[in-house]
């Protein structure tokens, strides 16, 4: 049984500092969009529910939170109740890398016993050197993979770039009970009308980076 104490469901946790592109992300998953204009964002929490085979209707949680951290108790419950983290920094903002690290000390400390899976994203990946990349995505991986023990994702809200990877990423993580599979994503709402071909079973690899 998920965290969030209902079957069927899976609950997924986005943290990271103020302006790194949580909300990007998650709207250009959801919805295939981009917005240029920020918005700082309180809570918000999107709900899809999807038919799986053999395993009936499942419903995505995408809980997205703010950077302030204004309500710390908030957050602190949202960690506890969650079955997968997104922790998000921006490849041009070494704070928001320092952030992340601090965010994933806070989620080993309120879930001691309990299972944490982790997924570090570097958001605003279609940066370049010239326009204020700082960040490596070899040097971040190194550390997340050999010594956090978590996956690593790049992305870009912006050009949508790994944006499916991100969630793909967490689902990997998130244990399913024995006898159901969760092997694949809901296709955004965007994207329902039209007549796509299925997306692929998850992959196996934890880690991707947009090139």
């Amino acid at each position: 049984m998920s965290l969030t104490g209902r079957p069927n469901t899976v609950r997924l946790l986005f943290l990271g500092a103020a302006g790194v592109g949580k909300s990007a992300l998650i709207r250009r998953f959801l919805h295939d969009r981009f917005e240029h204009k920020y918005t700082r964002t309180v809570e918000e929490l999107h709900v899809l529910e999807y038919d799986t085979a053999g395993s009936g209707k499942m419903r995505l949680e995408i809980l997205d939170t703010s950077g302030s951290y204004s309500f710390p108790a908030m957050r602190q419950l949202s960690i506890r109740h969650s079955d997968a983290f997104a922790l998000v920094y921006a490849v041009d903002d070494p704070g928001s890398l320092e952030e992340v690290r601090r965010l994933r000390d806070e989620i080993l400390e309120l879930r001691v016993g309990k299972s944490a899976p982790i997924t570090v994203v570097g958001g605003k990946a279609d940066l370049s050197d010239a326009e204020g990349r700082v960040l490596l995505a070899a040097d971040v991986m190194a550390t997340v993979e050999d010594e956090w023990d978590a996956n690593f994702v790049e992305a870009s809200a912006r050009t949508g770039g790994n944006a499916v990877g991100v969630f793909r990423a967490l689902m990997q993580q998130v244990n399913p009970p024995a006898g159901r599979r969760r092997d694949t994503l809901p296709r955004p709402a965007a994207q329902k009308k039209k007549k796509k071909k299925k997306r692929p079973p998850l992959k196996k690899n934890n880690s991707c980076v947009l090139s």
